[in-house]
């Protein structure tokens, strides 16, 4: 029986991850994102296009500084202009001058880009992929040429589509990516496309799978199934317009449903938390809905679900969390049974069995609670305490006196000015402070940590990370029920904390002191939960 193929991971985030709106690394974000790649085992990490901007000059620059263990740098650009004769061409000599060990150009196999674009022959064009490719081996680089466009090419003219790839491999191409630049190919096609070209071209294929259809990953893996040894993509799918197929995904599938090995079991477990390393980098809200690395990739809400999963956790898991690095998590709401609520107290490491009598209590109260408003799925820190006050254990670290906030407008193209004054007792002691912010709540967070800091010196590291806030009933106007979401965090971890109010001052108030009294009972040395 015939070993299957090791797959080679090839990883874009640096360069076609960074097309994606909203994102803009620096080099330093870019050399730690290597460091993170490297560290989980990417064998193939693609810096950016040499000779682009300066940016990605410096990079190739310091890069070559860091001391890898698995990874090999690839530096990215085109074939050669139909204008410049090879060894003059400055987007070549570019790529050369990055001295990365791999260098991948991309050409033309659409012969609408060729005629439209271009607006060369198309044996000129064949010429600029021959040309290039020579010129790059005989500098004793590995050469990976993308053919760009090439599955919207060969369902127009699949001939010249071919002609491009065989001029690659006659010059010495080392891999050859067919890419589906527009993203709009389907997996049928992509098996059937790649298996002619699998008869017809002897360099391993890679695959190179946009996100447009939706099926960039679902792409990618068929063309696996059908030969192809090098998967291009970017972690967390980023990329231009709807992004690019998720490595995440790829690595996960590849190597817990395709029995393709591409990191070993230790490597496997971070990859969780180099999805997640390379949303803070990129300064983005991690997706909690995205396959395996996800907040919500093994939560459960529904009781069923959750009684299930507390007796096998296979009958609503594909597989165990912890190969990949996440964890389960157990959802808090009207729809959690008793199940639900044991497994939370479990977590908080509070004392809590099935033959409680307040089991049925802090049940109740949770269905009135979201009735009146209330989510806790965002908003564990408010659960937690409310777990606690219902058994008993919750500690009361100040009590309010009073609080008044201010918002004077004075001038029209001024902006209003904002004060919150706040009396607090803290044991036999009475603290009364002032502050201004930006916005009310603002000012009234500053108040309130003011007040306490001097008491509570450790909340001066908690910062305030998020705050929304949405209206649960408009068709009552100005007089509609708000909820206000928090997201609190300092160096060990973040948590969320919930208000409702038909004033959002009052809501916010609600979510300000859970947030504070959450970090202030939090047990010495308990990482808090991410909400």
């Amino acid at each position: 029986m015939n070993k299957a193929p090791v797959i080679e991971l090839y990883d874009t985030t640096l360069r076609d991850g960074a097309q994606a709106e909203d994102i803009a690394f620096s080099v330093e974000d870019k050399l730690r994102i290597v460091r993170k790649l490297d560290e989980l085992g990417i064998p193939y990490i693609e810096g950016g296009w040499p000779g682009a901007n300066p940016k990605d000059a410096e990079f190739f620059k310091e890069v070559r500084k860091l001391p890898l263990k698995h990874a090999r740098i690839a530096a990215f650009g085109a074939t050669r202009k139909a204008s410049h004769a090879v060894q003059e061409d400055p987007s070549l000599q570019a790529l050369l001058d990055a001295h990365t060990p791999v260098i991948t150009i991309f050409g033309k196999s659409w012969d609408l880009h060729v005629t439209e674009a271009l607006g060369i022959s198309l044996k000129k064009n064949l010429e600029l992929i021959g040309d290039s490719v020579a010129y790059l081996k005989s500098k004793r680089r590995m050469v990976v040429y993308d053919a760009e466009h090439f599955f919207d090419g060969y369902k127009t003219n699949p001939d010249y589509a071919l002609e491009t790839l065989e001029r690659a491999q006659a010059e010495g191409a080392d891999r050859i990516a067919l890419c589906d630049t527009n993203g709009g190919a389907m997996p049928w096609e992509v098996r059937e496309i790649v298996r002619t070209v699998a008869d017809r071209i002897d360099v391993p294929l890679g695959i190179h799978a946009h996100n447009d259809g939706d099926v960039a990953v679902a792409n990618s893996l068929v063309a696996v199934e059908e030969g192809v040894v090098q998967v291009q993509g970017t972690i967390n799918g980023f990329g231009e317009r709807c992004g690019n197929a998720n490595l995440c995904s790829l690595i996960a599938n590849l190597a817990l449903k395709m029995n393709r090995p591409v990191l070993s079991e230790t490597q496997l477990r971070h990859l969780t938390e180099t999805a997640r390393f390379v949303f803070e980098i990129a300064n983005l809200p991690s997706h909690k809905r995205q396959p395996y690395v996800g907040e919500s990739a093994f939560a459960h809400k529904g009781g069923i679900h959750v009684h299930a999963v507390r007796k096998k956790p296979e009958t609503y898991e594909h597989v165990p969390p912890e190969v990949v690095g996440n964890r389960r998590r157990i959802l808090v709401s009207d729809a959690a049974g008793k199940g639900s609520l044991l497994e939370k107290a479990a977590e908080y490491g509070l004392d809590l069995d099935a033959s409680d009598p307040r089991l049925q209590g802090i049940l109740t109260e949770l269905k009135e609670l979201e009735r009146q408003g209330y989510q806790f799925e965002g908003a564990e820190g408010s659960f937690e305490l409310l777990m606690r006050k219902a058994l008993g254990t919750h500690r009361r670290f100040f009590d309010l006196i009073g609080f008044r906030v201010i918002v004077e407008k004075r001038r029209e193209a001024e902006e209003p000015l904002c004060e919150a004054t706040i009396m607090l007792r803290v044991g036999q002691a009475v603290e009364h402070t002032a502050s201004v912010g930006a916005g009310p709540v603002n000012a009234l967070d500053h108040a309130l940590r003011k007040a306490l800091e001097g008491f509570y010196p450790q909340l001066k590291d908690v910062r305030l990370i998020d705050y929304k806030v949405r209206v649960l009933a408009a068709q009552d106007g100005t007089a509609s029920r708000v909820r206000v979401l928090i997201e609190s965090g300092d160096q060990t971890g973040t948590w969320g904390t919930v208000g409702v109010s038909t004033n959002i001052i009052e809501a916010s108030w609600q979510a300000l002191v859970d947030s504070i009294e959450y970090r202030l009972s939090r047990r010495a040395g308990r990482r808090s939960q991410t909400s």
